[in-house]
C-alpha cells in the first residue's frame, strides 16, 4: 500500500500524507553525498511520500543546498517532488550575536530566493514562517506572500509554531488560506489536542504538519515511567496486529480527525519504508486512547 495523498481543499493542493524531513540529512552516517541524499528521495518516491520539509537553517544553513545538488543530477526529479520550507530564524553569527526572529518583508523576500538558489527550483511549493516573531507585522507579511504568490515564487504559505491567537492574527489579513501549520506533537507532548490548536485547524480544513512525532527518538529509548509505560503499550498493540512500534505509532496519528501530517526525521531508508506501512494498521478508539493514557499517564476526565 502506497502513501496516500491528503488534499488541502481550501489551497487547491495536497501532499503525500507522510512528508520526508531534511532536519538531519547532514548527520547521517552515510554521508550527504547526492547519491545518497537520491537513494533516499527515490525510496520515498516508490513508497507514494512526494513532498520534502526543509528549513533554510538545518545544516547550518547547507542542507537545502545539498538537497538542490542532488536533485539537479537528476532534473526529472523536480517535476515529482513537493517541496515545503521555512524561514524567520536568525542564528547569531559574523553579522549578529543575538538569535532573533526576522520577518520582515525584505528577510522573506531575501529568504525565499536564496532558497530557490539553493534548491536549483524555479517555485516553492509551500514556504511557512518557522517561529511565530514578537515583532510581527501581520499586514507587512500578507503583503509579501501576495506579491511573491504574484511573482510565481511560492504557491502557499503557511506558519509553524503558531498559537491560535498568532495564527488567526496572520489569517485575518492574509487574503489566501494559510496552508498549515506545523506544530510539534507526539505522545509526550499533547498539547494540541487540548489548547485549540487541532481545533483551529479542523475549522480551516487546514491539515497540521507534525514534527517530532517520535519525540525525539524517545519512542525507541524510553528512560522515564511515562516513557516506558508508553514504549510497554506500543509493544503491547504492535504484537496484536504482528507489526513494528513504529507502525503503531505512525497509525496513532493517522485518526484524528484534523488530517494530521507526520514528518519523518529518520537517515535510514528502512525505516522510511517501515513507517510507510502504518496505514495497513488502523487503531480502533480504544487503542488510541489507551496510548494517549499511557503517555499521559492519567485517564481522560
Amino acid at each position: 500500500m502506497k502513501v496516500p495523498q491528503i488534499e488541502f481543499t481550501k489551497n487547491e493542493f495536497s501532499i503525500s500524507r507522510l512528508v520526508y524531513g531534511i532536519w538531519r540529512m547532514h548527520e547521517d552516517g552515510a554521508g550527504s553525498s547526492p547519491e545518497r541524499i537520491l537513494e533516499k528521495i527515490e525510496v520515498c518516491l516508490s513508497l507514494g511520500i512526494d513532498t520534502f520539509d526543509h528549513a533554510d537553517i538545518y545544516g547550518g544553513f547547507e542542507n537545502e543546498e545539498l538537497f538542490g545538488k542532488a536533485i539537479s543530477k537528476l532534473p526529472s526529479l523536480k517535476s515529482k517532488i513537493k517541496i515545503i520550507t521555512k524561514c524567520g530564524i536568525q542564528i547569531p553569527g559574523s553579522k549578529f550575536t543575538t538569535k532573533h526572529y526576522n520577518t520582515s518583508k525584505e528577510h522573506i523576500r531575501y529568504s525565499v530566493e536564496r532558497s530557490l538558489r539553493k534548491l536549483h527550483v524555479d517555485k516553492l511549493d509551500v514556504v511557512l514562517i518557522h517561529r511565530p516573531d514578537p515583532l510581527m507585522d501581520p499586514y507587512e507579511l500578507a503583503e509579501i506572500f501576495e506579491v511573491l504568490t504574484r511573482e510565481g515564487k511560492v504557491s502557499h504559505f503557511g506558519v509553524s509554531n503558531f498559537t491560535t491567537s498568532q495564527f488567526q492574527m496572520l489569517q485575518s489579513v492574509y487574503k489566501k488560506p494559510l496552508f498549515t501549520n506545523q506544530v510539534e506533537f507526539h505522545p509526550f507532548h499533547t498539547e494540541p489536542l487540548f489548547d485549540g490548536t487541532f481545533d483551529q485547524a479542523l475549522e480551516h480544513k487546514s491539515h497540521p504538519m507534525i514534527w517530532s512525532p517520535t519525540g525525539g527518538g524517545r519512542i525507541f529509548s524510553p528512560k522515564s515511567e511515562r516513557e516506558l509505560n508508553t514504549a510497554s503499550k506500543l509493544k503491547e498493540i504492535a504484537k496484536v496486529y504482528g507489526c513494528g512500534v513504529d507502525q503503531v505509532l505512525y497509525s496513532w496519528f493517522l485518526n484524528h480527525p484534523a488530517g494530521l501530517v507526520p514528518i519523518l526525521g529518520t537517515n535510514d531508508p528502512k525505516r522510511i519504508q517501515s513507517a510507510a506501512e502504518c496505514f495497513s494498521y488502523p487503531l480502533t478508539r480504544v487503542e488510541w486512547f489507551s496510548i494517549l493514557e499511557a503517555a499521559r499517564g492519567k485517564e481522560v476526565a
